[in-house]
């Protein structure tokens, strides 16, 4: 009785660790979208992070229908591992011990756009081996990439917004400390 899993099942190793991986990023960058979202509920930015907590779900689904189809069985473990790892990194310093730092929208935003940045990559290794592959539709990658570009572009705008009324607070204020200290 042969133990090792067959390739139907379980799909090529490296394009199954690398899709697992891709996955477990997907359901981080999902809980995190989601915790901007209610974290912004009310404000002008509330609606597009809800909105892209929407797709990033459904991109992540997409990603499973993907796998699915290339035989490649989805481990829960490794999702599991993901929403985990979105706890943890709650937990990293930001300036402030209780209440939510400004800083920490400057690095979540940051932190979403680099994971779209890699699902953006993932697509385009999707859509280079569909060229080979039947089982890939290459017609979906290439709307899943060019909602990841979108997607960059939103988050890059959200980003470099937070960081500049952040950091031009920050610096304002700390000049005005400045002031206040010289005679």
């Amino acid at each position: 009785m042969n133990s090792q899993p067959s390739t139907a099942r379980s799909g090529p190793p490296l394009l199954n660790l690398y899709l697992h991986d891709h996955l477990t990023g997907a359901g981080t960058g999902t809980e995190l979208l989601r915790r901007a979202a209610r974290a912004h509920r009310g404000t002008a930015d509330g609606p597009t992070l809800t909105a892209l907590a929407r797709e990033v779900a459904e991109d992540r689904s997409s990603l499973q229908a993907i796998m699915s189809d290339l035989g490649i069985r989805v481990l829960r473990h490794r999702m599991a591992l993901g929403w985990f790892a979105e706890k943890v990194a709650r937990l990293k310093l930001n300036g402030r011990l209780v209440s939510r730092s400004p800083l920490s929208d400057v690095l979540e935003l940051e932190a979403m756009r680099l994971g779209v940045e890699g699902k953006a990559c993932a697509w385009r290794t999707l859509l280079a081996l569909s060229a080979t592959d039947r089982r890939i539709d290459g017609g979906r990658v290439q709307e899943l990439l060019r909602r990841a570009e979108r997607q960059i572009r939103i988050l890059e705008d959200l980003r470099t917004e937070h960081a500049e009324r952040v950091f031009i607070e920050d610096m304002s204020g700390a000049e005005g400390k400045l002031s206040k200290a010289v005679p």
